[in-house]
């Protein structure tokens, strides 16, 4: 496994080598020596480790050639905690900090890595990826893990997206992609890395909370979110103030209840904690914190709806996120009392806490702004607050509580955390079945998700809605059920060369790419998409005047020789679906059979309606998820 990124830091105890046996022959790839990493830094589990030349812009402008940094050591903590999610060896009794306590392993921690640095920490070159993905490819590799994606506002096209073209060729010589689906939800249209031969993975919570309460000067206790490691306590009160009433000569009270930098007046804030809200997205979390810090306050209460189901690790710092409702009750207890006190208290865990798997509210939703005739994201995976391995320095004052040694693990939280879930579940299914293509296990993977939390309802996303397959794609991934699916759709490279034509590329471009003769089909129209053997089902247009819309579909059997499977349909009212034929019998000489689905939406809502075809056969439960468009 490939795991594309930041680099790693290659003496983590997640990558020891105990145990694990002779580095495979097919492996072709090298341990590039840099200035602070030697040959010996890698072993059998860290197989191979890359770096690249990164264009980087100096102070002044000056755009030059850095070998990212000379070496594939991780500076930042971003590939070794993606690396370690994704294939991290037993490791016990790992915490951050006593947080999240227990023993830490990746996905399938029997595989191996290798870790190509294709990033700075300014960023990353297309150039770069094209040349990583190449590499890994010739280097032998089986999947490729990508926690990097494009901001949804300047995404391009298929062919003029780096990571969509590396990944098309990685595909065409048999290894499976898997990628971020992007942290720009929770809006529409924000989904990223959305071509059908690319893994498209969104983010959920898991059954464990970081809270962190407030005690206010009434005696009343709120509970909010974060992690901090703070001194504060019950026995010391500290005067409460917000933003604006401590605004700095001549800044706009706007400005400083949103505690913009430069906006908060040190003589008022110090000893204090204010309070912050978030009218104006575009100063973080991170950068509100830093800016009562400055101004010598003893914590910060950030009134916000937006992220607040993911963690904001404050280091030492007392610092706790609610959302309006608790936040209202705070500024009418501020305005009730001439002497308004709290303090902030250290963070605690809520272990099993419900509803769980929640799409987060970060994650970026479909449909895709390139075409909605696929489904994306594809599935949903572990992204929240999420306890892996870290480079064990500190990077900020005050992100080491005092007396500690800087930890070995963090908690982070994001896309990038919820797709190497993914990479370690498929590389599980890979070591069973050896022989299974890219596209086998990615449909196992979402075939087999589960549409279920743990009080058995619905899954939900963050506002407490029912979540939908533009934000959770076809469901939370369960690995032990796609070690056995019963059927599989298996998605080919023509099938991707008529996507590209329906997609409304010419001949030319598509054999220039993918290095074929390939003819496309004459009728090659965008609605065709939807035919494309892809495991979930899309159609972007559905006309009520219309006469039924038909799509085929193939599937494999890998289950029992001998089966019948009888299709079941869940569709919204309105929407008439039709399976032909709606039994399915293999045996010994019929391992593969295609069907028809048909929809007509004469009498259907308009807009996105939402349902599901299953395939059973007593045993297995084989799931397909569609999205169609009524206009």
């Amino acid at each position: 496994m490939t795991v594309l990124h930041l680099g790693i830091w290659p003496e983590s105890p997640s990558f020891r080598d105990e145990g694990i046996g002779e580095i495979p022959s097919k492996w072709k790839g090298v341990c590039m020596e840099g200035r602070d990493f030697k040959k010996s830094n890698c072993n059998r589990k860290l197989i191979g480790a890359r770096y690249y030349k990164i264009q980087a812009t100096s102070g002044d402008n000056q755009t030059h050639i850095e070998a990212a940094k000379g070496s594939p050591r991780d500076t930042v903590g971003h590939g070794t905690h993606t690396a370690s999610i994704a294939a991290g060896v037993h490791v016990n009794n790992a915490s951050y900090f006593g947080l999240a306590k227990g023993t830490a392993r990746g996905g399938s921690p029997s595989t191996r890595i290798a870790a190509y640095k294709t990033c700075s920490d300014e960023g990353c070159s297309g150039a770069t990826i094209l040349k990583a993905i190449d590499d890994a490819v010739k280097d032998g590799v089986d999947i490729i893990s990508i926690s990097i994606g494009l901001s949804s506002l300047f995404q391009s096209d298929f062919l003029s997206d780096p990571i969509a073209i590396g990944a098309f060729h990685a595909e065409q010589k048999g290894v499976l992609v898997v990628c971020s689906a992007g942290n720009d939800g929770p809006d529409p249209f924000t989904v990223v890395n959305s071509a059908p031969w690319i893994f498209t993975i969104a983010a959920s919570n898991i059954d464990r909370n970081f809270q962190s309460t407030i005690v206010l000067g009434n005696g009343k206790y709120l509970q909010g979110t974060g992690i901090n490691f703070s001194n504060l306590t019950h026995s010391k009160m500290h005067r409460l103030v917000f933003g604006e009433q401590v605004a700095a000569k001549f800044v706009p009270a706007s400005e400083a209840r949103n505690c913009f930098p430069g906006s908060l007046d040190f003589n008022k804030t110090a000893g204090n904690i204010v309070v912050c809200v978030n009218d104006d997205p575009s100063v973080s979390r991170r950068i509100k914190k830093l800016v009562v810090q400055d101004a010598r306050a003893v914590g910060i209460i950030l009134i916000n709806e937006n992220n607040k189901d993911a963690p904001f690790d404050a280091g030492v710092f007392p610092f706790t996120q609610v959302g309006n409702l608790e936040g209202h009750q705070i500024l009418k207890y501020i305005n009730s009392t001439k002497n308004p006190t709290a303090t902030i208290l250290p963070t605690t865990e809520v272990a099993r806490s419900k509803p769980s798997p929640i799409v987060a509210s970060f994650s970026s939703r479909g449909p895709s702004s390139l075409t909605e005739n696929i489904l994306k994201p594809d599935v949903m995976a572990p992204g929240v607050g999420i306890l892996a391995a870290v480079i064990p320095k500190s990077k900020e004052p005050g992100s080491v509580p005092i007396g500690k040694k800087p930890s070995l693990y963090a908690i982070k939280s994001g896309t990038s955390m919820a797709c190497p879930h993914v990479t370690g579940a498929a590389a599980f299914i890979k070591s069973v079945h050896k022989k299974w293509s890219s596209s086998m296990i990615k449909s196992a993977l979402m075939t087999t998700a589960t549409n279920y939390n743990n009080m058995r309802k619905p899954l939900t996303n963050s506002s407490n809605s029912i979540a939908g397959p533009h934000e959770m794609g076809v469901g939370e991934i369960n690995p032990l059920r796609a070690l056995n699916p019963g059927l599989v759709f298996e998605t080919d490279v023509e099938d991707y060369l008529r996507f590209l034509c329906y997609f409304g590329y010419s001949q030319k471009i598509i054999r220039s790419i993918s290095e074929t003769n390939f003819n496309c089909p004459k009728n090659s129209s965008e609605d065709l998409i939807s035919s494309v053997n892809y495991p979930s089902i899309s159609i972007s247009t559905l006309k009520r005047q219309q006469k039924a819309k038909v799509i085929t579909r193939t599937v494999t059997n890998v289950g029992y020789l001998n089966a019948t499977y009888t299709a079941k349909v869940r569709a919204p009212q309105g929407l008439v679906v039709e399976v032909i034929p709606n039994k399915l019998v293999f045996s010994e000489g019929v391992q593969r059979m295609t069907y028809k689905v048909s929809f007509y939406g004469k009498e259907a809502h308009g807009g996105y309606n939402f349902g599901s075809l299953t395939w059973l056969d007593g045993h297995h439960y084989v799931h397909t998820v569609f999205a169609v468009k009524v206009e």
